[in-house]
């Protein structure tokens, strides 16, 4: 589960928020298999998408993070949850997306595609009333 400024957050939501203002961003991830999971490390990269098939990464001087943007994730066992808090602060207005992924700790590799992706989430960022 996603949430951002404490919406649950799907693909077809757009969380509106203030430039300014610190935005609460919580990742839980629940463990459904039989097996203890991890380590591993869990990265939230925000990007902007030109609707042309570019993304932009390169967002140090509009988007920053209260913390770090990413977790480090010792293992969760089967049928518990791990609650990550973090918290971003947009410096100009627009349309952003959070990356999700999920890497194995130590390794170069990457987890198989069905633990590395969840849903991009989407937030747009205004100016202050």
């Amino acid at each position: 589960d996603i949430l951002v400024d404490g919406q649950l957050c799907d693909c077809d939501v757009v969380v509106n928020c203030q430039v300014g203002d610190p935005v609460p961003l919580e990742v839980k991830l629940t463990n459904w298999s039989k097996h203890s999971v991890g380590p591993f490390a869990l990265t939230v990269m925000p990007y902007q998408d030109y609707q042309n098939g570019v993304h932009n990464y390169d967002l140090q001087d509009a988007i920053t993070f209260v913390g770090s943007n990413t977790f480090y994730i010792d293992s969760v066992k089967p049928t518990k949850d791990s609650v990550y808090f973090g918290a971003l602060l947009f410096l100009y207005t627009g349309d952003f997306y959070l990356n999700i992924k999920f890497h194995e700790d130590n390794c170069s590799r990457e987890l198989p595609l069905s633990w590395l992706c969840l849903p991009s989430v989407h937030i747009r960022a205004t100016e202050p009333v």
